[in-house]
């Protein structure tokens, strides 16, 4: 798993970055510079911002939408792209074949679009395709499943899948923490992808914090409704009794719940994962066993085609000192429970 620094939000990419910004205050103010000198200094430093500047043309290979949080990633780019004058965007019809998406990509090169944002339905497949247009000039933002080697992009943006697994444990943990032989369980996504494995192993590296829990049960199933709910049917009749669960994703955690109240079962609380706007609003109602879910944002998106515009304008991020963008971006998996549910109500996806 590559090594990334997160950043807490989509608006700290490009526009705020506050603590960076802070430290980089302070360490200026520490320095031998005039105040002229620093202020001229500043004004040489492109950075991003809001403001019409030279027209980009991005081209977009998005996934196949057959998945709540994938839909959200198509919609997250082109509403982003829709908010800028100076860019166009170049979108591919989504595809879960890579040979198929393959040659997307390109129509894309071929057409010699200024930047490309792909998210690859396989990484290793698609590693090729990206250095191709590397080689041709065409920085590539790598969205979320990434390619095989860092040569076949110029930044790599996306989410902290055992991060994920590590808040979840740590927020479970808390919870339990004054609970003597707790026990927990967990749903977990699809057993052959690398992204689960990790998710898996962030959860039981956050449990070895609580020796008082014990993980029981795990079971996987494929990130869908139906799965969800077999699955999930599944564990609550192997396990009369446990005090939480934690589930990798909220589109089979509507599956889950159908088995939940099926079962009539509430003697335990729930994480979910991902940030579904069904979540977010069970979450605010507070009357079920779903107490919290923990990110994995589809406003990565958003953030690629930020990234791809600095890029196709030759400036940097806002709040960093460097001139260029960074070459990798890990987004924070933060937890929202009923403290902050509504402050991200805006970014659930259906």
């Amino acid at each position: 798993m590559p090594e990334h620094t997160p950043l807490a939000s989509r608006r700290g990419l490009l526009f705020g970055a506050a603590a960076v910004s802070a430290g980089a205050f302070l360490t200026g103010c520490t320095s031998n510079e005039s105040d002229d000198d620093k202020e001229a200094a500043a004004d040489t430093r492109p950075a991003a911002d809001d403001k019409p500047g030279k027209p980009v043309t991005i081209g977009y290979a998005g996934p196949l939408a057959d998945h709540g949080w994938l839909n959200a990633i198509n919609d997250q780019a082109k509403n982003r792209a829709g908010k800028y004058s100076d860019v166009t965007l170049e979108v591919t019809e989504g595809s879960n074949d890579t040979a198929q998406q393959i040659g997307q990509i390109e129509t894309l090169i071929n057409k010699k679009v200024d930047v490309l944002v792909v998210l690859p339905a396989d990484g290793k497949a698609l590693t090729q395709v990206g250095l191709k247009a590397m080689r041709a000039g065409i920085p590539v933002v790598n969205l979320d499943r990434v390619f095989n080697t860092p040569q076949a992009y110029r930044c790599w943006v996306g989410g902290d899948n055992y991060g994920m697994g590590l808040n979840a444990g740590h927020y479970i943990g808390e919870k339990l923490k004054g609970k003597a032989d707790a026990r927990v369980v967990e749903l977990a996504g699809l057993d052959n992808l690398e992204l689960t494995k990790q998710r898996t192993q962030g959860f039981d590296d956050a449990l070895k914090n609580y020796p008082n829990i014990k993980k029981v049960a795990r079971q996987a199933a494929d990130f869908t409704v139906e799965s969800g709910q077999a699955k999930m049917a599944q564990l609550l009749q192997a396990q009369s009794k446990f005090d939480a669960l934690w589930n990798h994703d909220d589109d089979q955690g509507v599956g889950a719940l159908r088995a939940i109240e099926q079962a009539g079962r509430d003697d335990f609380l729930m994480v979910g994962g991902a940030g579904a706007l069904s979540a977010f609003q069970a979450i605010k109602q507070d009357n079920g066993v779903l107490k919290a879910t923990v990110l994995y944002p589809p406003t990565m998106a958003a953030s690629a085609i930020d990234l791809a515009r600095a890029l196709g304008q030759g400036k940097g991020i806002g709040g960093l000192a460097e001139y260029e963008i960074p070459a990798s971006i890990t987004l924070y998996s933060a937890v929202v429970d009923k403290d902050n549910v509504d402050q991200y109500m805006s970014t659930g996806f259906k």
